[in-house]
């Protein structure tokens, strides 16, 4: 890059002129000074009238590398510039240069930090969000254990006796807190799962809607989140429902527990076996969430979009930070438990008959195992197509308040826990 070279030249010896400061005055000082190729030569030629002289020994070379020094000017001087090209770097594009990489740097730091509070952001809301679906399951399943536990009867140890005889039997051998058998468990196993099968289908939902571009899910991509969801929590979830059934089953007594069960099972059966009926349990569940979810999101948005649902959005925005958590709801409780019972109850029959089948490879040994068509047309030809939804109406009575209470804690909890 071009420097300048500075020429002091004593040009008029014996005329002393007035000038602002005195002949040794130290207001020049050695510096670098550099420009761009493009510097006008005109402003050259104004500047310096001897641009033609050769340097002499009294022309100062000055490099921004050189050590400050004062120079001695005497009389009248004139100074005088001439261009070299020496390759060095113009200081203003040093620092032009550096404060480039300065901003860069800064950019970059400030990236990394929105990325950080990003992913931190999401993280605490797929907490809340799971958390939110693990509470519904702990709430629902303890207030309908009684229920589960007479399907469970019919299911697992082929009870022939009607539900009054049955509950008369549990309250008379076990008491009343043999209706909660096996709710730890049950807990245990629901809560994860709810809350992964929740979490997957508002997940799943949401990239369908943003990759389709449309304004509002359709019915189709409603159904497909749902069985998507119902797939990625039965493959995370099922070991825990294996050993829950293991323990109801008779003899599941003597297992000691829940650990107990498992050290069994890994130890006579071989680890793949918690994952017994995984098939069956797929082909059950993924139909089910399918109708569970799509059924519940296509009544709530009917009622949304009618003249009522507009009125109580529109009365939602209005009263802002006023209203409590249950009048935040978009439905209102008592529509948010209806709409729960109507989306369970439709899953529970569409897809029992799976349910049956599940069960009944769950209790199957190695040594006697058989595939899930083979056990289905064995329940069929012991029992005929009624066998198939032996126990419905207890599983009905209890998948009723069920689906209610976790779709109504559910949609609570995410409005306390501010889930976005």
């Amino acid at each position: 890059m071009p420097k300048f070279h500075l020429q002091f030249k004593n040009s008029l010896p014996d005329y002393q002129p007035y000038l602002p400061f005195t002949s040794n005055s130290n207001l020049l000082v050695p510096g670098g000074l550099f420009i761009d190729p493009c510097f006008p030569s005109s402003l050259l030629d104004l500047v310096s009238p001897f641009k033609g002289s050769p340097p002499s020994k009294n022309t100062a070379c000055v490099s921004r590398r050189q050590k400050r020094e004062s120079v001695a000017v005497k009389d009248l001087f004139f100074l005088s510039v001439s261009l070299s090209s020496d390759g060095l770097v113009s200081e203003h594009k040093e620092c032009q240069l550096q404060n480039e990489l300065n901003k860069k740097n800064k950019g970059a730091v400030a990236q990394v930090k929105q990325k950080v509070r990003v992913t931190r952001r999401g993280a605490v809301n797929t907490t809340k969000h799971l958390w939110a679906g693990a509470i519904a399951a702990m709430v629902s399943r303890t207030f309908v254990a009684p229920l589960e536990r007479l399907k469970l009867e019919y299911i697992v140890r082929g009870e022939q006796r009607n539900i009054f005889e049955l509950v008369k039997k549990i309250a008379l051998t076990q008491g009343l807190l043999g209706f909660w058998k096996g709710n730890l468990i049950n807990v245990l196993r629901t809560a994860p799962f709810k809350a992964v099968n929740f979490y997957a289908y508002d997940t799943y939902r949401k990239q369908l809607l943003r990759l389709s571009g449309n304004e509002e899910t359709t019915n189709s991509e409603r159904f497909i989140a749902g069985a998507a969801a119902g797939i990625t929590a039965t493959v995370l979830c099922l070991p825990l429902d294996t050993i829950r059934t293991k323990l109801v089953a008779p003899g599941g007594e003597a297992l000691g527990g829940v650990i107990g069960a498992f050290r069994h099972m890994i130890q006579t059966e071989g680890f793949f076996s918690l994952y017994r009926g995984l098939v069956p349990s797929i082909v059950s569940m993924a139909p089910s969430a399918a109708v569970f979810y799509s059924v519940y999101d296509m009544l709530k948005s009917a009622y949304l979009h009618s003249p009522e649902g507009r009125k109580r959005i529109q009365n939602m925005r209005q009263m802002g930070q006023d209203l409590n958590a249950l009048d935040q709801l978009e439905l209102g409780p008592v529509r948010t438990l209806l709409y729960g019972a109507i989306a369970g109850a439709c899953a529970e029959v569409a897809t029992y008959p799976f349910e049956v089948v599940r069960r009944q490879l769950q209790l199957q040994v190695q040594a006697s195992k058989m595939g899930a068509l083979a056990t289905g047309l064995k329940i069929v030809e012991q029992g005929g197509i009624p066998a198939l939804y032996a126990g419905l109406i207890p599983s009905l009575l209890q998948v009723l308040p069920s689906a209610s209470i976790s779709y109504f804690v559910y949609e609570f909890m995410k409005i306390v826990l501010k889930v976005n």
